[in-house]
């Protein structure tokens, strides 16, 4: 019989849904149960493809093309599996299919209600995904805080499962315990309130875990179990950690594993998560060598605030390749503008330069200078989607002395495009049919032969196929080197080092290390591969450059 763990968010957002259920579906998987993580999101997007990364954070591209909220890519990182369309739904996605059945009149002439035909597609989606993967525990992870209203529909049906099925679901909340410094204890309150707005739904939560600063007290446990009507050994502290990968091991300590099964009237096993204690080991462990890399990207602020959401992927993928290197690697976040505005200095002489993605004009003359910047001054570069672009584009008009060369997703009018639209995506962009029409998830490439390429998939033995040279990475882009000006940046030194095994496009780009230590450049999206325990070998690659340019070893 399939189980199913709803999980809900209180108070505030960003509490760490996303990770507690990651944290969650490790153990249960570690116990021996095959574990699908799903994500309902609120929002009416079809999917995350269209918003700008400063509203929502980093869309994670999935192996299928999915371009799913930031939480898909915890439940991969922390199962070490892929995840897809069966893992992701939103709102709009619900909608849209609840419309098109009536226009199909597949409702028969009934009047088409929030319930029970909204609720009906949901717990349709939850067991779909469950078929589709052959779930025994779906855990459901609601979008959104508990009181929203654009999330009501979720926790109807979450309410309508449990009354349906009231032995095989259970609903873990999520939830923050603020202390103000004012008063120098935690206080109760918020979370009291959240559940009470769970029970004003029907919903009675099963499992409390308690977000704070600090481990819960013996007397915060007692008045949460007595003001929201829970067994205080029902009751887990959840407080911060350095590294959110510590917070399996929290959950573990707690016996949460355990006390989900009794709940679900599954039979307990011996489970086993010794490969993830080695690694926090890993992580916590004093590093040899320290390095700073500057990473030139144009999605960085949010009014007065900096945030890293935007490159969620990217830091998580630096992370990972760090610990393999025993490396701490300090990030310097860099806005492009600035770049624009004040030159150079502002990258100043880091161990490294990292150019991410990113879309349209703004700060795209700044990554240009940065690109440019670390091939002049032999400084490791790692070009990422647009910084392949980027790196192109500053080649032609350094090298190649083509002084207007550009995007024309930039300069429409340049003289010299050597970055341009295939003649399909023309056709898109005429139509505006933006969402879900870029080149999108896992496309094969060829490797060439004695290319630093070639020799670092060689090496990790990161090939889809050795013999025939086939790497497979992720993609999220639209525009392409134009093929055109193939022969000119060859005859000047720039290899291209990968190409599409479908159209022949350009996947991947260096520089010979006679000319300089490591300049790379990729057109796919290694940092959505990268896993904590499968760091991707070009972040490792360029690591070890970084330490060796620090040291001056090369």
């Amino acid at each position: 019989m399939l189980k199913y763990i709803f999980v809900s968010g209180g108070v505030i957002s960003g509490i760490g849904k996303g990770i507690t259920v990651s944290s969650i579906a490790l153990l249960l998987k570690a116990s021996g149960y095959k574990v699908t993580p799903l994500k309902f999101e609120n929002y009416l997007n079809i999917d995350a493809g269209t918003i700008n990364p400063i509203e929502h954070g980093d869309p994670f591209l999935c192996e299928d093309g999915t371009e799913a909220d930031m939480d898909i890519g915890s439940y991969e990182k922390f199962l070490n599996q892929e995840m897809g369309k069966v893992n992701f739904v939103t709102m709009g996605q619900i909608y849209k299919e609840v419309i098109d059945k009536e226009r199909r009149f597949e409702y028969n002439g009934e009047d088409v209600e929030g319930i029970p035909h909204i609720t009906d597609e949901i717990i349709k989606r939850i067991n779909t995904s469950a078929k589709e993967t052959n779930a025994e525990i779906m855990i459901i992870e609601l979008g959104g805080t508990a009181g929203e209203y654009q999330n009501v529909f979720y926790y109807e049906a979450s309410r309508i499962l449990t009354l349906r099925n009231p032995k095989d679901v259970i609903h873990v909340h999520v939830s923050y315990v603020p202390t103000p410094k004012h008063l120098g204890e935690p206080k109760t309150k918020p979370i009291q309130l959240s559940v009470r707005t769970l029970n004003s739904m029907g919903i009675q939560p099963d499992i409390l875990i308690a977000r704070s600063e600090n481990p819960l007290d013996k007397r915060r446990i007692d008045r949460f179990a007595m003001f929201c009507n829970m067994k205080s050994e029902d009751i887990i502290s959840n407080p911060d950690v350095n590294s959110v990968y510590e917070i399996p091991l929290t959950l573990y300590k707690q016996n949460v594993h355990n006390l989900i099964l009794s709940k679900l009237s599954l039979k307990k096993s011996n489970t086993n998560i010794s490969y993830w204690t080695k690694l926090v080991k890993k992580i916590k462990s004093k590093k040899k060598n320290k390095i700073r890399i500057s990473i030139v990207g144009k999605y960085f602020g949010t009014g007065e605030y900096k945030l890293k959401d935007s490159y969620a992927a990217l830091f998580d993928a630096i992370d990972h390749a760090s610990w393999e290197c025993n490396t701490e690697v300090l990030t310097e976040w860099i806005d492009a503008e600035e770049v624009e505005k004040k030159g150079i200095k502002v990258i100043g002489k880091p161990d490294g330069i990292i150019v991410p993605i990113g879309w349209g004009e703004r700060g795209a003359e700044g990554m240009i200078t940065a690109a440019g910047y670390a091939r002049k001054n032999k400084i490791p570069y790692l070009g990422l989607c647009y910084g392949l672009q980027h790196a192109v584009i500053s080649f032609a008009r350094d090298v190649l002395k083509l002084k207007k060369a550009n995007t024309t997703e930039n300069d429409k009018k340049t003289k010299y495009p050597v970055i341009d639209l295939i003649p399909s995506q023309k056709q898109i962009m005429k139509n505006r049919a933006y969402g879900g029409t870029m080149r999108l998830g896992a496309w094969d490439a060829k490797v060439q032969k004695n290319t630093k390429t070639h020799a670092i998939y060689k090496k990790y033995r990161a090939f889809k196929n050795e013999n025939q040279s086939i790497i497979s990475e992720r993609h999220r882009h639209r525009y392409e080197f134009n093929n055109k000006y193939l022969n000119l940046f060859q005859k000047k030194g720039l290899i291209f080092s990968a190409t599409s095994v479908m159209e022949d496009l350009v996947e991947i780009i260096e520089l010979p290390s006679s000319i300089h230590p490591f300049y790379m450049a990729t057109q796919g999206h290694p940092e959505y591969k990268s896993k904590p325990n499968l760091p991707h070998p070009l972040f490792i690659e360029f690591i070890k450059s970084c330490i060796a340019w620090k040291n001056k070893l090369i």
